[in-house]
């Protein structure tokens, strides 16, 4: 396929009300935000036409959606049981639309939102993600504080040609920390996974990257990490498989490097000309679902306001100063007495 760059899209775990078929597909790179949301049962704004996904039981929903994304490789050797695609065009993505739609639906329920990337310091949540996750380390400093407690997986992790003593590797390890406590923070509150409200878990991992970057992808020290963080993955996702009692979808994202940046545009009036070439027909930017809503409460409050100000005008102009206003009226009983 054009395009087709050896990055990987796998489905670890899926309960039955989600359907992902097996076959050599190539998923959008940018559409997997929407595979998420299709499969929580979201609608997107544009159709997706992708035969990997077929349709589910629409009365039962997965409880959960847990993305983890693997920088630096563009392959995981996953277990069987397993499903995966072939990642076309593999450009930077996040969940923040499915995010929000969680939070717009479910906001009174306070669903848990988790949106994680160790390396970068990145950290959202939203609703009981909050308590629950209180005491996740999400900080550089913390993470290696983390790993050097007595019961961090230091002490059962095979670590082989692995080093404590290299900051790479202990970055590494510190994601395969973040991993661990999420599922051990998780099932110290195990009747948020049995609500009504679906939740979202989005990783980020860079740290095998590092590794890569610092040993060689020929390197014993990388073949070891790959093989620790498939191992982690793997059991990762059957515990919070588990947690939501068979309920929820867990995804692994494997990509090389991604084709181009992560980052917002913006307009200024110094790029009239690139504006013009990406925009020819000069076509409106497309309104979501919230624009009639906002549209209307300014409509009316401004209809209201102008009401107002001309019935205040009106009254005013009208008023007798000598009947209807106190001011005028105690002013001529004392001049009378006076």
């Amino acid at each position: 396929f054009l395009g087709v760059c050896g990055d990987e899209f796998s489905v670890l775990r899926s309960p039955q009300s989600v359907v992902f078929r097996d076959g050599n597909w190539p998923v959008p790179g940018e559409r997997i935000p929407d595979i998420a949301a299709l499969s929580m049962g979201f609608s997107v704004e544009d159709e997706l036409s992708w035969p990997g996904l077929a349709v589910g039981d629409l009365f039962h929903r997965p409880r959960a959606t847990v993305l983890v994304t693997v920088k630096g490789v563009d392959k995981l050797t996953l277990p069987m049981k397993g499903v995966s695609y072939p990642i076309e065009n593999a450009v930077p993505f996040s969940l923040d639309s499915v995010a929000n739609a969680i939070h717009t639906l479910f906001s009174e329920e306070t669903p848990v939102v988790l949106q994680l990337a160790p390396s970068e310091e990145r950290v959202y949540m939203v609703g009981k993600a909050n308590s629950v996750f209180e005491d996740l380390s999400v900080t550089l400093r913390q993470l290696r504080n983390r790993l050097f407690q007595d019961n961090s997986i230091l002490s059962s992790l095979p670590l082989n040609s692995l080093s404590r003593n290299n900051e790479v590797d202990l970055l590494f390890l510190s994601e395969l920390q973040v991993l661990h406590d999420i599922a051990s923070l998780l099932s110290r509150h195990k009747h948020l996974a049995k609500d009504h409200s679906p939740d979202l878990y989005s990783l980020e991992l860079a740290g095998l990257e590092e590794v890569a970057k610092r040993y060689g992808e020929d390197s014993q020290q990388f073949k070891d990490a790959s093989q620790i963080l498939v191992d982690s993955l793997q059991k990762f996702a059957d515990e919070m498989f588990n947690l939501y009692n068979g309920n929820a979808v867990v995804e692994v994202v494997a990509v090389k490097a991604f084709n181009s940046p992560l980052m917002r545009k913006s307009r200024s009036i110094l790029q009239s000309s690139q504006s013009e070439t990406d925009n020819p027909y000069n076509l409106a930017y497309p309104y979501n679902y919230n624009y009639s809503v906002i549209f209307n409460i300014i409509l009316w409050m401004m209809i209201g306001l102008a009401l107002a100000v001309i019935v205040i005008s009106y009254n005013l102009w009208n008023m007798d100063p000598g009947y209807d206003s106190i001011i005028y009226r105690m002013t001529n009983q004392k001049i009378r007495m006076d």
